[in-house]
């Protein structure tokens, strides 16, 4: 049975979808007034093996990916680099979904452009701020000519219990926090904004049921979970950094609208440094896909070093670990491939106990909250003792293709063999 961490309940426990057979998911997708880099696809590709390791259990899911094509930052870089916030969000739109292509990542359910972007939810973002409204856990507020709407968090009852925040710390006196995102991972302790109101000359609005202006970056997940998925799920997902604020906001909104648990497991993946250091333009030390391309590793090499570790444990990114990764990864390949050459009729005892144990070994790793590092060690070690059992003629050509045949069903999961 699979176990995972849940980070809800700081315990690995075993996986029960509502639904018997059915998983609905949830992951966080890119925010494109940017590029994607490797640290973001770290996060993507855990989610990716999270998917496609449910449906090799026989589980079908459905899942979504959300896109942030709308908000503060985007605003600011559109401006910086003199293009409307639509140009930007499509042209990093294109780049994810060509690195996601690069990179194996599966097509989720929604939608055709493979995200659900944030800005085709606003009609959605607006009902369940008026919701919210008449449930007295938002109101509005005119700041600098704009009539916002913001959450109270001390109406929402369990707020911060994903993040496990200390509300005793909580100050009495009202504070409001009118931008989308804040920098670090510290708590904005006070009213978190859901809705900029339109002022004279802003150029990004729509005119709703609630008025003219723009969703807020904190409601943009709320509310495309609620138009593609509704108000509950089995499982969330998302980059540790994100457990600060930002999930929890996302609970506050759509339990608070709903009254129902919104997911019961949550995942978090960890961070990539590189050369031990957080990644940031202002150290030059961020590397996209295309930079590892244009030095020789292919799409496979890249997803094998971001998934060779436990995603909830810190990746460590540096040139010389990036070589000695893709040249384990392509050993791996030449010895799979190395097994067609069995020409044997007969196996021994010891070869068919291997090809028989494959999928348990692989599946006995993976069941342990992803743990691929483990299942590829096995399967290494596993792979290397039939080849050496080929050299000595002792591997038969139909137990070699029935080793072909079981990793071929794992590289669904991993895809990085074939």
């Amino acid at each position: 049975m699979l176990k995972v961490f849940n980070t809800l309940s700081r315990q690995i426990e075993q996986f029960r979808p509502r639904e018997n057979g059915k998983v609905r998911m949830f992951t966080c997708g890119p925010s494109v007034y940017r590029q994607p880099h490797i640290g973001n696809y770290r996060t993507f590709l855990y989610e990716d093996l999270l998917q496609r390791y449910l449906e090799y259990l026989g589980y079908d899911v459905t899942r979504l990916i959300s896109l942030t094509d709308i908000e503060d930052k985007a605003i600011v870089e559109a401006e910086k680099e003199h293009v409307s916030v639509k140009e930007l969000a499509e042209r990093n739109r294109r780049i994810f979904l060509e690195d996601s292509e690069l990179l194996r990542i599966k097509s989720p359910t929604y939608s055709a452009c493979m995200m659900a972007c944030s800005s085709t939810a606003v009609e959605e973002v607006a009902k369940l701020i008026k919701n919210l409204l008449e449930k007295d856990y938002a109101y509005y507020y005119k700041h600098k000519g704009r009539r916002n709407a913001y959450y109270d968090p001390l109406k929402f009852e369990d707020f911060g219990k994903l993040s496990k925040l200390d509300m005793r710390q909580w100050p009495r006196k009202k504070r409001r926090f009118h931008k989308d995102t804040y920098p670090g991972n510290r708590w904005n302790r006070g009213d978190f904004i859901l809705w900029h109101g339109y002022k004279e000359g802003d150029l990004d609005y729509w005119d709703t049921e609630i008025g003219k202006g723009r969703p807020a970056w904190n409601i943009q997940d709320a509310a495309t979970i609620a138009k593609y998925l509704g108000f509950t799920v089995d499982i969330a997902c998302g980059g540790i950094d994100n457990l600060t604020r930002h999930h929890d906001y996302t609970i506050a909104i759509l339990e608070g609208v709903s009254g129902e648990e919104f997911a019961h497991y949550w995942f978090h993946g960890q961070h990539v440094f590189v050369d031990g250091k957080k990644m940031s333009k202002s150290k030059g030390n961020v590397y996209y896909p295309s930079d590892l391309v244009r030095m020789g590793y292919t799409g496979e090499h890249i997803r094998f070093f971001l998934i060779y570790g436990h995603y909830r444990k810190r990746l460590n990114f540096t040139l010389k670990k990036m070589k000695r990764a893709s040249q384990k990864l392509d050993l791996f390949k030449n010895t799979i491939r190395s097994l067609e050459k069995a020409k044997s009729e007969e196996s021994s005892r010891k070869a068919k106990n291997l090809v028989d144990d494959l999928l348990l070994a692989f599946e006995n790793n993976m069941n342990n909250d992803l743990n691929v590092k483990d299942a590829f060690d096995t399967l290494f070690s596993t792979l290397k003792k039939l080849d050496n059992l080929r050299r000595r003629e002792k591997l038969s050509y139909k137990d070699a293709s029935t080793a072909a045949d079981k990793f071929r069903k794992i590289d669904n999961v991993l895809q990085i063999i074939y």
